[in-house]
């Protein structure tokens, strides 16, 4: 038999998962009682110290039944991102065993155990723990009809708050994201009580500062409202009023680049002569990098019009972090945070300096846009420290909600087991506790497409377009699919994230087609019924989700079942995506249906339920 070890059995390591610098972890490894396998050893090293890991010898620790199990401890000084493999002796020779996809250990492959070890005074904010994220796309969400003041001419305002936005090139084969449906700041504070019944606790907000492009990533002044959102009275207002609600507002950050068309570059001349590209003497001139001025320069993606910043340039960094730079300016308004977009863009100081600006606040939150596993991310060839304790609080966290719509469109309970399990091993706990776990947003397909549309596979346009609204039959079993997903978004750890319209039932492939105005007047009750249900379900329990165990019950192809629980308290959330009935476990016997419906023990096919059971 080989050695056995597991990393998320606390058999062989405690704690489980990441934990705080000196922190002792307990390692065993169990070797067969035969004698082939000797001096068991840890190894553990550093990002890149893999030649010469710290070697420490694992001791007898207990003669059981049908192994010996050894023991080590390690205690990591210093926050760091370190990884682990066990060698010992077999017939003479050095044998290595590595992890597998799931934790156990193998012989094969080369893929060492992570260990996340971070500062023991980071700590995330309390607000919007247990909580519900919404995003907002502003000009697609509430149109007030309030008069705007200085509005650009070159800006096409659809006539209807509705159908589908602009996505063909111009004449010059351009596509210039100039149509705007008008949503504004103060349609969202009409709509506050509207959000209170979904049980939203934080607005996350897309670009709010003005910019010349209907998805405002172009930026053109920072400390700005964009004047067909209304103005900086309007947006303390909103604050305001959100907040009296108890709702928190978190804005987008916008800062590996700004637009052409801006005060700060003014390649378009809309700002006068000013600017890095028409006055080599610009204040602005240092933040950006010219290979032959002022034609050819760094961009964002290669993108002309998102001239690429220098963040770690003194003068952008004060005008971002100083006593009165760009974040100070927008949380004296009322903002309670930002989500960072394309953090992996960002240098180490850059993030350093932003979330120590942020936390002269409190409680302030610090999102980052992270597609993938944000522990060990590598980015532009630099293994990253966002989750460390000196930088971000939470990513929004791509990987589950991939993970969920696959289990529920094509099956699968081991794999989304498996992604739980990595973001629970590798992620700190007050980390997972502030994850915005998003099903859609304005970068990818909304949920009910990718449920039940045809795959685009990369479809140009004019496909998307012609794909947009999904055929009868399809869009209720989209909707069917969508309330299995979205049981498991707003029950597993992290905090859900609603994109605006998916709960009146919104569809669309990606930009801009995911960007449509929400239907006011004409949303799917039913649906919105359903999530306002599961706003009150985390209403209710809020200090359970917040931080409550997670317990893996069963899975199967078509079946996923877990426990979250505090105390002896706990709620079972079991999905059956299949197209036959499940038998499910229920712990004890004193257990009661929140939400959805079950026979006992059997849960119908396409069903998911919810139980509150006293263990």
């Amino acid at each position: 038999m080989d050695p056995i070890f597991h990393a998320q059995n606390l058999t062989y390591k405690s704690p489980f998962g990441a934990v705080p610098a000196g922190t002792p972890v307990r390692f065993c490894l169990d070797l067969p009682k035969d004698g082939s396998c000797s001096q068991p050893q840890l190894l553990a090293c550093a990002d890149g110290g893999w030649a010469q890991p710290k070697k420490i010898p694992l001791l007898l620790q207990s003669a059981l039944p049908q192994v010996n199990r050894f023991e080590a401890v390690f205690t990591p000084e210093k926050p760091a991102l370190l990884f682990y493999r066990f060698s010992f002796l077999q017939a003479g020779a050095e044998v290595d065993f590595f992890s597998d996809e799931n934790g156990g250990a193998t012989r094969q492959g080369g893929r060492w155990w992570q260990l996340t070890v971070y500062d023991p005074g980071y700590r995330t904010p309390d607000f919007i723990k247990g909580g519900l994220y919404y995003q907002i796309f502003p000009d697609r969400f509430c149109r007030s009809e309030t008069p705007k003041q200085d509005v650009p001419d070159d800006r096409v305002l659809h006539p209807d708050f509705g159908g589908l936005p602009e996505f063909r090139p111009n004449a010059e084969g351009k596509i210039l994201n100039n149509d705007y449906f008008g949503g504004d700041l103060v349609g969202i504070t009409q709509k506050i009580p509207y959000l209170r019944e979904l049980g939203v606790t934080c607005l996350y907000l897309n670009p709010i500062f003005e910019a010349h492009s209907n998805h405002r990533y172009n930026t053109a002044n920072y400390k700005r409202i964009d004047p067909l959102l209304g103005t900086l009275a309007d947006f303390k207002a909103l604050c305001s009023a959100a907040h009296e609600a108890g709702i928190s507002v978190i804005l987008d950050g916008v800062f590996s680049h700004t637009g052409s068309d801006s005060v700060y570059f003014n390649r378009e001349g809309r700002y006068g002569d000013g600017g890095a590209f028409r006055d080599p003497e610009s204040p602005y001139r240092k933040w950006y990098q010219f290979d032959e001025y002022p034609n050819r320069y760094r961009s964002w993606w290669g993108i002309d019009t998102l001239p690429n910043v220098e963040e770690e340039e003194p003068s952008y960094l004060d005008f971002i972090c100083s006593d009165e730079g760009v974040l100070e300016f927008w949380m004296d308004l009322g903002a309670d945070g930002f989500r960072l977009d394309v953090a992996d863009e960002l240098p180490d100081c850059f993030l350093d300096a932003v979330r120590r600006r942020l936390k002269r606040h409190g409680a302030h939150l610090l999102i980052g846009e992270v597609w993938e596993d944000a522990s060990n991310k590598i980015a532009y060839g630099l293994r990253r420290r966002y989750l460390l304790g000196d930088q971000l609080d939470g990513v929004m966290n791509y990987p589950l909600g991939s993970a969920i719509l696959s289990f529920v469109r094509y099956g699968g309970g081991q794999d989304l087991s498996r992604t739980v399990w990595a973001i629970l091993e590798n992620y700190p706990p007050q980390t997972v506790a502030v994850l915005m776990n998003s099903l859609s947003t304005h970068d990818i397909p909304r949920a009910i497409t990718v449920l039940a549309g045809e795959p685009y596979q990369n479809q140009d346009r004019e496909w998307q377009a012609a794909h947009h609204f999904l055929a009868p039959e399809a869009y209720e079993t989209g909707k069917k699919r969508l309330r299995l997903a979205t049981l498991l978004q707003y029950l597993l750890p992290g905090v859900p994230c609603l994109y605006y319209g998916d709960e009146a039932g919104l569809s669309g492939y990606r930009d801009p087609f995911n960007r449509c105005p929400y239907p006011w007047g004409q949303a799917d009750v039913p649906l919105l019924d359903w999530f306002c249900r599961l706003g009150e379900l985390r209403r209710t329990f809020r200090e359970l989700l917040a931080d409550g165990d997670y317990l893996p019950v069963q899975w199967s192809q078509d079946l996923f079942c877990f426990l979250r629980r505090k105390g002896s308290q706990a709620l079972l959330t079991a999905v059956n995506r299949g197209d036959a009935p499940c038998r499910i476990l229920l712990p004890g016997s004193d257990w009661q249906v929140l939400l959805g419906q079950a026979d006992g023990g059997t849960l119908a096919a396409g069903e998911g339920v919810v139980f509150l059971c006293h263990l």
